[in-house]
Parts: C-alpha cells; structure tokens; sequence
C-alpha cells in the first residue's frame, strides 16, 4: 500500500536534500579525484542511483508489451485502436508544433545571444540521423526479441499491438492467453510499486551526484540562454497543458497536475522519459483513471515519440545559436524551424541522444553552424531534467483527453482524492 501523497513529499525531500549536499560536496572538493568525490559521490552514491536508474529500466520492455498486448486484446474492434493511434498522434504533434512555436516567440523577444559575436571556431559532430525511410521500415520488426533486447521501444509497440489484436479474434484460446497476460501485467505493477517504495532513495542518489559533478558554475556562462529555456518550459507545462485539458477534455486541469505531481518528480531526477515510462503509466491508469486498453497505447507511443521539452530546447538554441553568430535566418527560417523539429520528434525516435541530432537536423535545415550546438552542452544535462518533466507530463495530458474523448476515463478516480494504491 502507498499513499501518493506521502510518496511525492517523500521524493521532494529527497531531490532537495541530494541537491543541497551535492552541491554542498562541490564546494567542498573542487578535485574529481578527492576522497569525498572517488569514494562517496561516484562511488557510493553513483552505485546507489546507477542501481535505481537499471532498476526502472528493468521494467520498461516487459511493461510495454504485456500492457499493451492486454489493452490491443480488449478492444472490442480494429476501428478503436485506429481511432485512438490517430487521435494520439494528431495531439503530439499538436503540442510539439505548439511548444517550438512558444519556444521561438520568447526567444526572439528575450534575444538570448545577442553580443556573443561568435565564430565557428567550436566543434560539434553529430550523430548520423535516419532517413525517413530508413525510419518507416525500421518500425516494423524482423526479429521482436532481438527488438526487446536493444529496448527499440517503436518495434516493441507494434508487436505488441498485433499479439493483442490476434487474441482479441481467436476466441477461446485467446481469451486463455489474455487471461495469462493480465496476469503477468499485475505482477510487472507489483515489481513498479516495489520500486515506488525505494524511489526518494534513488533519487537522493542521482540528484547528490549530479550537483557534486557539476554544481551550479556551468549555468553562469549561459545564464540567459538557462532561463530562457526555463521560462518556455514553465509556460508549456502550466499554460499549454492546462489549456488542452480543460478545452479538449473538458476537464479541471488541478487534479490533473495533483495526480500526477510524483511523476514529474521521478521524471526531472531520472532525465529519461522511458526510465520513467513504468510510473507513468501506473500513474495514468491509477491515478488519473485512464483505462488500460488507452493507457497502454499512448504513455509508450509518448515516452517514444513525444519531445514537447525537447522542441523548445531546440526552438531556443536555434534563436540562441543564430543571434551567437549574428545570423539571421528569416521569418521563413523560423517556420521551417516549427515543421523541421515537429517532423524530426517523430523520424528520430528511438535514436540516442535524440535532442541534439534533431536540433542538429534543424540547424542545418535553415543554414546555422552545427558547431554552435557545443555552446549549449554544458548546461544541456541540467536542461534535459526539466525538458523531461514536461515531456512525460505531455504524454499523460494526452492519455487523459484521448481517454476522455473515448469514453475510457474513470471520472470517480481522477476527481477522487488521493488514496492509497493496494495491489491484490
């Protein structure tokens, strides 16, 4: 039994209490190679969220394929899961054209890299990005396990989705199936409300390690460009998101953002919206009473291909890195900008390091230095804890009023107050 409530103060008592001593470390033991840094901080520490971090991961393919097998297996027709792909994919690239768009909007009236009067003098290489061909091919598996084995989470999805669909039409052997997968999905919720109890630990781990290393010195140099992705940030999370589920799904934004307020927290300390996807979804379903057969679809699809945060990091650098070296790409530049990154959330999905290659495939769309992208990196790992917040958010706005729309939302349990989570 967990009572959310209890579990969220617990694990913002444990990232303000691994920020304050990490960085309280880096005052401390300016040298990477100090007792306190080599034995504590990326010794104890570091196994201490490395194992918290392996843990969640753990979860993330067995999650997604039992989930979404048995949500695919009870949906009464084909026509639904059409429905709810459209639907789900029509609202994320909604939000991510609306994310660069405010990204870009208080960029340029902010004019972060005005007076930096740069050359290319920088390096950054970037990785090798697919071909939108190569990406479409590439979602359909030749091989699941091997694809359960690399964690390529868009060929796990779709075979999951036809397992699911086969059952849903093979009568009573199905039906026996289906009952076997439901059965390991609650045991796979039972390993997530395992992890949930350890969670402030975890985080307490990853958070003192983060600011040993880094404290606050890399933001100083960058200072307005840090804050002018914050600011988009906020907005995005506190006005977007409000603002579609109240419009779209007629719903009260509050309970959402109590609801689902431990998430974001698990979310800011992992930096991984897939290391995250297994309390997502626990939280949608649970917490926001968004039913299975949805849930399954649209958290994974999401933690996939879902990058509000990272579109509006994107949509900054590129004001950022153009005003560094007194570029001006146009009106017409910053609209192939907006195409350019909603597009690229999706054909880059999966790829490692995924925020850089797609702002690398947007700076060489309208003309800018790629080496300007080694400007930013320094402060980018602070960045992408908050970008990852609002990504996951993101998803779960989505999950919400798609399940709303289709009449799969549990409105007794996303108005009720938060209760304790008992598993039988």
């Amino acid at each position: 039994m967990i009572n959310r409530a209890i579990l969220t103060r617990n694990i913002l008592i444990g990232m303000v209490a691994g920020l304050i001593l990490g960085s309280l470390f880096h005052l401390m033991t300016p040298s990477a190679d100090g007792i306190i840094m080599t034995y504590l901080v990326n010794g104890l520490f570091d196994i201490g969220g490395s194992i918290f971090i392996a843990s969640l991961k753990l979860l993330v393919v067995p999650l997604v394929f039992f989930s979404l097998a048995c949500g695919a297996s009870n949906l009464s027709d084909g026509s639904s899961m059409g429905r709810i792909g459209l639907k789900t994919l029509g609202l994320y690239l909604m939000t991510t054209a609306v994310a660069i768009s405010l990204a870009l909007i208080v960029a340029t009236t902010i004019d972060p890299g005005i007076g930096m009067n740069l050359s290319t003098s920088t390096e950054f290489i970037p990785k090798e990005s697919p071909t939108l061909k190569q990406v479409l091919i590439n979602i359909f598996p030749t091989n699941p396990l091997k694809a359960m084995a690399e964690g390529n989470m868009l060929q796990v999805i779709v075979f999951a989705i036809l397992v699911g669909v086969a059952i849903n039409r093979c009568g009573e052997p199905g039906a026996r199936i289906r009952e076997t997968l439901n059965d390991w999905n609650g045991v796979i919720m039972r390993l997530i409300m395992m992890f949930m109890m350890v969670a402030p630990i975890g985080i307490f781990c990853l958070m003192v390690t983060l600011f040993a290393n880094m404290g606050f010195s890399a933001i100083a140099d960058l200072i307005k460009y840090f804050m002018t992705v914050v600011v988009v940030l906020l907005i995005h999370f506190a006005l977007t998101y409000s603002i579609a589920i109240r419009t779209l799904g007629g719903l009260p934004a509050f309970h959402f953002y109590r609801k689902f307020s431990p998430v974001m927290a698990y979310a800011f300390s992992t930096s991984s919206s897939n290391a995250t996807l297994p309390i997502t979804l626990e939280a949608v379903e649970h917490g926001l009473g968004v039913k299975n057969e949805v849930a399954s679809f649209t958290v994974p699809l999401g933690a996939t291909i879902n990058m509000d945060g990272t579109a509006i990091m994107q949509g900054v650098a590129t004001v950022f890195i153009a005003q560094a070296f007194n570029i001006d790409i146009s009106m017409t530049g910053y609209l192939m900008v907006i195409l350019t990154a909603t597009l690229a959330s999706i054909g880059t999905a999966g790829v490692p390091g995924v925020g850089l290659i797609t702002l690398a495939l947007v700076l060489q769309q309208v003309g800018l230095p790629v080496e300007g992208i080694a400007l930013i990196i320094g402060v980018d790992r602070l960045l992408d804890m908050m970008r990852t917040a609002v990504n996951v958010t993101g998803d779960a706005t989505v999950s919400t009023i798609v399940a709303r729309s289709e009449g799969k939302l549990d409105m007794e349990v996303f108005r009720g107050n938060s209760k304790p989570v008992t598993e039988t």
